[in-house]
């Protein structure tokens, strides 16, 4: 149940992550943005401070006379009540984890010859053939790599679920956790990391060979 709920959770992260990060990695690779610098800047610098700190801060603006709430009230609007619920669990992975989606992507993105999508619309192709046909699949790579670096933490994360679920949740990195401070059942707790261990190379593995069969032309 708990692995379950792990791969879930990572699963629906992910995905969120990856509808917000693709349009604004396109946003920042586009030649016309000319702000790019500064949000880059902007992406990143969370990224400079403690893991640990930035989830604090969540847990800061979601409790019940929390600032978002404080906010809400003084403007005579229904207050929200997500603290402790799966929903500032996945709130806090998208929010820690998107930088590793965009990133990824923007820098794929940067890197495709404008002249192939400027010969696809002298071909006749509107913005949306485009981007199905010529901009997503060369892209791919970068998509790829941002659902790995994301799904990867986001399944063993235990300080989110702890401190933004309350303890109410518990993913595969809280049991890990729990077996080695609590419990001191090491053994039981190392059977665990390895078999996490060997999930993820798998699909480390999986993914590397669709990248692979994906540069030799063997899906296209």
């Amino acid at each position: 149940m708990v692995l379950v709920r792990s791969f879930i959770l990572a699963a629906f992260s992910t995905g969120i992550c990856l509808l917000l990060g693709y349009p604004l990695a396109m946003i920042l690779a586009s030649k016309d943005f000319e702000r790019k610098n500064i949000m880059l800047l902007l992406l990143i610098v969370p990224m400079w401070m403690n893991f640990l700190l930035r989830t604090y801060a969540w847990l800061t603006l979601l409790e019940k006379k929390g600032i978002i709430n404080s906010l809400l009230s003084s403007l005579n609007l229904p207050t929200i009540n997500i603290i402790y619920t799966t929903k500032a669990v996945v709130l806090g992975m998208v929010y820690n984890f998107l930088p590793f989606m965009v990133l990824p992507i923007y820098t794929v993105l940067s890197k495709i010859d404008k002249s192939v999508i400027e010969a696809a619309e002298d071909l006749g192709a509107n913005s949306f053939i485009t981007f199905k046909k010529v901009i997503f699949p060369l892209s791919l790579p970068g998509v790829i790599s941002g659902i790995t670096m994301v799904f990867m933490p986001a399944v063993t994360t235990f300080v989110i679920s702890r401190l933004l679920g309350g303890g109410h949740y518990k993913l595969i990195g809280n049991l890990i956790e729990q077996q080695f401070l609590s419990v001191y059942d090491w053994n039981f707790g190392s059977a665990i990391s390895i078999i996490m261990m060997i999930v993820i190379l798998i699909s480390m593995g999986i993914l590397s060979k669709y990248e692979e069969v994906r540069e030799g032309g063997g899906l296209l």
